[in-house]
């Protein structure tokens, strides 16, 4: 992939995020209140932890890009956002850098502008092992994503067209190196099939990377002469309902932890996949379009206050830590109860979790302390 088209897909999916908030099946997702549940803000805990890794957060920027120039510069003020907020961050696929080791500066700088921060490598799901290690090494990653794009490279004009090599590629990476393997989609979404195949490669931890933001199908078929895949748009399952489908596996199944991405436009909906089983969800193109239009020192204000009101939101919600949200009432609507209705997964159940918590667990003291806080 050249310069100038890195250049050209921070552009279109800008674009995108530009446009006003599309509704998606975050809004089918609603929490019953209960107007005595609520705690004080100082007991709150952000800390999540998943497969041996723990972050001071459940918020992460995931990958977009680099390559050229202009995303050198983009990783750069990303990266320092993730220092100065404290939150996790992952590079764009790294391909480039290992094809022209020129570019590979303009990934290296998510690591030179964050040097104590937890920062994740990207490559496709295709890489070499070798590969994999040396992209790990450019940016001393905590942890690497391997990224499966197969609607995009299908939809891309030059994309690849063979997929069959994938799983035995991931589990040859996962032998290989000694970090974290997060294997992510990059906005169709992870089905329960693909999470039990992913157990069985090895794979710990996936980020369902569902539909409803950045649409890497729309974004290839503008760049064909004629659009004519434009009928890909909106492909794929949606973060809320791979999460619900996920957490739906039959009992004894080992899937990996979840992190869940795509379609995120508020802390709200941060919240939601939190309460739906993801210990940490991503977020891209909101942040990326903050960045190019207010520019460095706003996007760092925006995720604290993603942050902090991710906080309040928890108290509200009676949720002392992270894990707490998964005992939360929710009810499952329009779009995302459809959808379980016809994958069989009990819809209603989500609406009735606290009285089961409740059974579970003995009430918690009035002062009780979650031993941790969020820094």
């Amino acid at each position: 992939m050249s310069s100038e088209r890195k250049d050209q897909h921070v552009t279109l999916a800008d674009a995108q995020h530009a446009e006003p908030p599309a509704r998606n099946d975050f809004d089918d997702v609603r929490f019953m209140h209960h107007a005595l549940a609520g705690i004080d803000r100082d007991r709150v805990s952000l800390r999540t932890q998943f497969a041996g890794v723990s972050w001071r957060a459940p918020l992460y920027i995931n990958g977009m890009t680099g390559g050229s120039a202009r995303t050198g510069e983009i990783n750069r003020s990303l990266a320092i956002a993730a220092r100065e907020t404290g939150v996790a961050i992952a590079s764009g696929s790294m391909s480039m850098a290992l094809r022209d080791p020129s570019t590979a500066g303009t990934f290296q700088v998510l690591r030179e502008q964050n040097p104590d921060g937890f920062v994740m490598a990207n490559l496709s799901a295709d890489a070499r092992p070798d590969q994999a290690a040396h992209a790990i090494e450019l940016v001393r990653a905590d942890a690497l994503q391997l990224h499966l794009n197969s609607v995009q490279e299908t939809v891309m004009p030059e994309g690849d067209r063979a997929f069959s090599a994938w799983p035995d590629a991931i589990a040859a990476i996962i032998d290989a190196v000694d970090v974290p393997v997060i294997v992510k989609e990059v906005g169709f979404g992870l089905s329960r099939a693909t999470l039990e195949q992913l157990a069985d490669l090895g794979v710990t931890v996936a980020d369902v990377s569902g539909s409803g933001g950045t649409d890497f199908a729309r974004i290839e078929n503008s760049r064909r002469d004629g659009g004519d895949f434009g009928y890909m748009a909106g492909w794929g399952q949606s973060a809320v309902c791979c999460l619900l489908d996920g957490a739906d596996a039959p009992a004894g199944s080992a899937l990996p932890a979840l992190l869940a991405s795509g379609g995120v436009r508020t802390p709200l909906d941060v919240v939601r996949a939190l309460a739906l089983g993801a210990r940490a969800v991503g977020v891209s193109g909101v942040f990326l379009h903050a960045l190019l239009r207010d520019g460095q020192d706003a996007l760092i204000a925006l995720i604290r206050t993603w942050l902090e009101q991710i906080a309040q939101l928890q108290a509200l919600l009676g949720a002392v830590t992270v894990a707490d949200l998964g005992d939360t009432d929710v009810l499952l609507r329009g779009s995302v109860r459809e959808f379980c209705g016809l994958r069989g997964i009990d819809a209603a159940g989500y609406s009735r979790r606290s009285q089961r918590a409740g059974a579970r667990r003995a009430p918690r003291l009035p002062n009780a302390s979650a031993g941790d806080d969020d820094d």
